[in-house]
């Protein structure tokens, strides 16, 4: 019972950051050290039926809660404390590095290891300065529009799952934000399933490369994941603070830091 306790708080956590811009579910569910626990239950599923499905369902309940309930306000608090909230972000960021060296079974240092971590946040750094694409959705009931929806929801899902890489973003990038917004709202069917089939497929075949990535090569699967979440902080970083804001913005980063290092070390 514990377990599912703090698996739902944890998954309060990522739901309610998710809509956050710049921030990644997958980036928050690592500083949580929850991620690979949850690529684990998808890939693995049917090797452990019951357990999976009851750890999935807490975690799905409650991030579902964390998006509904919290969302708004957090955005609410980044449109009107935007340093403060941002910095706090960056803290968590940093908290969570012991735990990801952790994971990735460090002993020594190699020279290999910053260049793993440069390899990830390469990756999302071209992301984004890709230009966001202006091509907006159709809603024609036509096969070749639900083909393409599914492709979209295919790479929304990678999106999902790597850490580092927001949903939202890339939802901008694909032309869709606006329209999936819309959809979601007004609960379009026509394009919500066909996104949701790209995304089931997307997440399961996923996670069954990752799950065989970060039980074979723990140690370069990690640091890239690491690079992910660093070059993720592109986005966050709000610049530096000024007048009596440094203070604030200092605390909150040290909160941020402090929390997150916390529940990591609690984790287990």
């Amino acid at each position: 019972m514990k377990h599912y306790v703090v698996t739902f708080g944890k998954s309060l956590i990522v739901g309610s950051t998710m809509l956050v811009p710049g921030v990644s579910g997958g980036s928050m569910a690592m500083i949580l050290g929850i991620y690979a626990k949850l690529i684990s239950a998808v890939s693995s599923f049917m090797k452990d039926k019951v357990r999976n499905f009851f750890f999935l369902a807490v975690f799905l309940a409650g991030s579902l809660l964390g998006i509904v309930s919290f969302s708004k306000p957090i955005l609410h608090l980044i449109e009107t404390y935007p340093m403060p909230m941002l910095y706090f972000f960056m803290g968590a960021v940093a908290g969570s590095i012991p735990l990801i060296f952790k994971q990735a079974q460090i002993k020594k240092f190699s020279w290999t290891m910053p260049i793993y971590i440069a390899l990830g946040f390469l990756v999302v750094f071209i992301f984004e300065m890709t230009p966001i694409s202006s091509v907006s959705a159709n809603e024609g009931t036509s096969w070749i529009t639900y083909f393409l929806l599914i492709i979209a929801g295919f790479i929304a899902a990678i999106a999902l799952v790597l850490p580092g890489i927001s949903v939202s973003y890339m939802l901008l990038l694909l032309g869709l934000y606006d329209e999936t917004m819309h959809a979601a709202s007004t609960f379009y069917l026509p394009f919500l399933v066909p996104i949701g089939v790209g995304l089931v497929a997307g997440i399961l075949l996923t996670t069954k490369l990752l799950e065989k990535c970060m039980n074979e090569y723990p140690r370069p699967t990690f640091l890239i994941i690491l690079g992910f979440i660093l070059g993720s902080l592109l986005e966050l970083y709000p610049g530096i603070p000024t007048g009596g804001e440094i203070i604030i913005c200092l605390v909150a980063l040290v909160l941020g830091f402090g929390i997150i290092k916390y529940i990591s070390s609690k984790d287990n």
